[in-house]
């Protein structure tokens, strides 16, 4: 295991505190906080539902990141298309899902020195990728900051996932000659 796996697994250990924290400190008369607190609101059966259409959404925005380096040429590839699956481990995946988005951003980036197709690109998704990635975290907290940011989180989230279904139109639509 590389020093850089066991530091990704040393800073995840805070976020599954985090993650953790409304359990932990949950009494009947203060329930769980956080955004399962604020969903539970919903009752059980939409609350689920809500949770399992988020958990969807997820895995389609990873598929997206996946042909997105798939489509990139593999000599420009900072990372393994498969890699970007690692979105669905908790609570390594807080961690994780800022390094994916680097190396999104980076392939984007070499690919478009020799891919006219991205040429129409000057940015490669790195600030919206990150700044989701940072408000994800943030979010934890169990107060409305953490439900503000939980907020801006996904407003990000939306951004840079336009973002590379752009890229990824853009790059299918021109084939070189």
């Amino acid at each position: 295991m590389s020093i850089l796996t066991l530091f990704k697994i040393a800073l995840s250990l805070p976020i599954a505190y985090g993650l953790a924290y409304p359990f932990i400190h949950s009494t009947n008369s203060a329930p769980v906080g956080g955004i399962l607190g604020e969903i539970s609101v919903f009752g059980p059966t939409i609350s689920v539902v809500v949770v399992s259409v988020f958990l969807l959404l997820v895995v389609l925005y990873a598929r997206d990141l996946a042909k997105c380096l798939r489509l990139v040429s593999p000599e420009a590839r900072a990372a393994s298309p498969n890699s970007v699956w690692w979105m669905l481990v908790l609570p390594y995946n807080f961690i994780e899902d800022f390094f994916i988005m680097i190396n999104i951003a980076k392939s984007l980036q070499t690919e478009a020195l020799s891919n006219r197709a991205l040429a129409q690109f000057t940015s490669f998704g790195k600030f919206s990728g990150l700044a989701w990635c940072a408000c994800q975290i943030i979010s934890l907290l169990p107060n409305e900051v953490g439900s503000l940011f939980g907020l801006i989180a996904i407003v990000f989230w939306g951004w840079h996932w336009a973002f590379i279904r752009r890229a990824n139109r853009a790059m299918l639509e021109f084939k070189p000659a």
